[in-house]
């Protein structure tokens, strides 16, 4: 009967351990998704389409929702380095979004420049 209860408690004990690493290491791929989409707007977001912008815009709500599912178990520390990641990725949001439309107006002005050009010259043959 001692090795039954002694095992059982082994078990359970096993358990409360495996679902607190689990909820850990849930609670840290919810940041570390957060680190990774900071990366890849600040890498990439100077390139993105409409349509890009807009798979992230969904992607960076799911890092939220994920992260706050586990807003209680948080440290001040997690919770401070959650929000800087979030201010960088807002930053290489405006960013990004400043350098493609910026880049897009240019490469536009440069094609009406070619386009008045070739209508002066024209008139002028």
């Amino acid at each position: 009967m001692k090795k039954k209860t002694l095992t059982a408690v082994v078990v359970a004990m096993a358990m409360m351990l495996l679902v607190g690493f689990s909820s850990c290491s849930t609670k840290q791929h919810a940041i570390n998704q957060l680190e990774n989409f900071s990366y890849e707007l600040r890498d990439h977001s100077a390139r993105y389409s409409v349509n890009d912008w807009q798979r992230a815009g969904e992607k960076f709500l799911k890092i939220r929702q994920n992260i706050s599912k586990h807003e209680l178990e948080y440290t001040p520390e997690e919770k401070d380095r959650i929000g800087k990641l979030e201010g960088k990725c807002a930053g290489y949001m405006a960013k990004g979004m400043k350098e493609g439309v910026f880049d897009k107006v240019k490469a536009f002005g440069n094609e009406l420049k070619g386009i008045l050009k070739g209508i002066l010259n024209a008139v002028t043959e």
